[in-house]
């Protein structure tokens, strides 16, 4: 079995694999590959199939599968499968992250340490406690962060049309849960049905000053509209780690936008997660020996 390794994975899987057969991580090689191991950098497209006459299965480490044209691959008799069991804890810990460090301000707070202010009087924090957390899209890292919110007194509220019972989040309509929520977490794919969702008319349905937290698909949401709501303050702050490409294009609106909580598509890069996506791999590959 010819095995590549296309992006950033776990530095102990190539040896990990070696037992099913030759390990690469040298592109030149597609043309020999039987299996192909991607994240979210490489894109599986129309072309890159093209140049891989051997591949028979695609391996997506991590959840969404908007990188892989499944079309194709389907087309080409190459089957596609992920490892979305495994990233769960990591996307959800971070969407914790950037819900808790927004309202205790911390990076102003840092910097202003680490700039000789002490702005003791300045900053001042407000609390999840007790606050409504709306998770648009409640599968498996919606459910992770639902458990964190509630631990923190969080009332946790749930919309996604697949599911129908949830033993956290109590489940409602999106427009229930737009003008409810103070937080809103966005954990959906990107389908034909959620790209651009979160748009003007949703933004406007939102509570006033609502805090938007982003680790699941940048194109979920509309970045003009979002853009401007964040300088008139409908949208209180914006925390982010997903882009429309990595990294994002520098006229992207966000990159520019007031109140907006960065990072560079690291939710799923925890040191434990890309060991569980590992494992994931290897129980693949398990059951095709």
């Amino acid at each position: 079995m010819k095995i590549l390794i296309a992006d950033a994975f776990d530095k102990s899987l190539p040896g990990r694999l070696a037992k099913f057969g030759d390990v690469t991580d040298d592109m030149g090689k597609l043309g020999e590959a039987e299996v192909l191991l991607v994240r979210s950098k490489t894109k599986v497209t129309p072309e890159l199939l093209e140049g891989a006459p051997k591949l028979k299965l695609v391996i997506r480490g991590g959840v969404g599968l908007d990188n892989v044209d499944r079309a194709a691959c389907k087309a080409r008799g190459v089957e596609v499968l992920n490892t979305p069991e495994a990233s769960s804890v990591a996307v959800a810990e971070l969407a914790m992250a950037l819900m808790i460090a927004i309202p205790n301000r911390l990076v102003e707070a840092h910097n202003g340490m680490k700039e000789g202010r002490f702005l003791k009087k300045e900053i001042k924090r407000t609390e999840l406690y007790q606050k409504t957390l709306g998770l648009v899209g409640i599968g498996r890292i919606g459910s992770e962060v639902a458990r964190r919110a509630a631990a923190f007194g969080m009332t946790v509220l749930g919309y996604d049309p697949f599911v129908k019972e949830h033993p956290v989040a109590r489940l409602v309509s999106l427009d229930e849960l737009l003008a409810k929520s103070d937080y809103i977490s966005l954990h959906t794919p990107l389908t034909d049905e959620t790209r651009g969702m979160i748009g003007a008319a949703a933004v406007a349905r939102m509570k006033e000053g609502v805090v938007l937290i982003n680790t699941g698909r940048a194109k979920v949401v509309d970045e003009n509209a979002l853009a401007e709501a964040l300088r008139s303050g409908k949208v209180a702050a914006y925390g982010t780690d997903v882009w429309p490409s990595d990294p994002p294009p520098p006229g992207y609106p966000i990159l520019s936008a007031p109140n907006v909580l960065m990072a560079p598509h690291i939710g799923a890069s925890s040191r434990e997660n890309l060991l569980r996506i590992g494992d994931c791999v290897v129980a693949i590959l398990e059951k095709r020996k």
